[in-house]
């Protein structure tokens, strides 16, 4: 059984009524993979607006298996101290991680935010020293259309990353980038500039499904259909 754990922001918990990528990810391997695997992680649910807190259960499609480990306003900086008990917890096998724009945005600045990455790899192997990570870059979002300072720290912790994950990569532990979504555009593939819709899931999820297929043959390329 292989296990796969979403972590990641409000782009990947997903909120009341979505899908979420992760179902669109899970539909894909169900599709494709041709052996037992399921996601994990220590939380289930959805960020319910209303409330301001991640309470709902309302998937637009609940019949899947809804762990992660994501948070709404959470970045790497939150993760650090859960991901080596949510990695015990849930014995993950392999971590599809998407962080980084909240850190940039209110918390760390590039350089503060590759060494988080850093600290929280060590944590991971601290619970598994076998851990796979397939790692999305920052998709950049509708205020690095406004803020041009955002948009190179934007820049620069990209670059720092594919650095990070290529200096941290090791044959027992592989640390993998996966290319950012194709021809993602923030004004057709999300809601509101950073979320995605429908659209935007599929791009998501295919970029962590393409990464997997090309790189370690798990599944096959992406196909919406």
């Amino acid at each position: 059984m292989l296990r796969f754990m979403p972590v990641g922001d409000s782009m990947t918990i997903g909120s009341a009524g979505e899908h979420t990528w992760r179902y669109r990810m899970w539909q894909h391997l169900c599709a494709t993979h041709g052996a037992p695997f399921t996601l994990v992680g220590p939380r289930e649910t959805l960020y319910d607006k209303a409330a301001d807190a991640p309470t709902s259960y309302e998937y637009a499609d609940p019949e899947f298996p809804r762990g992660h480990l994501a948070g709404w306003g959470e970045g790497w900086t939150h993760m650090v101290p859960l991901i080596s008990g949510a990695v015990r917890e849930t014995r993950a096998d392999v971590l599809l991680v998407s962080l980084g724009l909240i850190d940039l945005g209110f918390y760390t600045n590039a350089e503060q935010t590759a060494a988080n990455v850093r600290a929280f790899v060590a944590e991971a192997r601290s619970a598994d020293p076998r851990i796979a990570m397939v790692v999305l870059p920052v998709i950049p979002n509708v205020r690095c259309a406004d803020d041009s300072s955002f948009a190179t720290q934007v820049g620069v912790f990209n670059e720092l990353l594919a650095k990070t994950l290529a200096d941290l990569d090791e044959p027992r532990s592989p640390l993998l980038l996966a290319s950012p979504p194709p021809s993602f555009d923030i004004h057709l593939d999300t809601y509101d500039g950073t979320h995605p819709n429908r659209s935007g899931e599929h791009r998501i999820a295919a970029a962590f499904a393409n990464a997997l297929w090309q790189a370690w043959e798990i599944g096959e390329e992406y196909d919406r259909g």
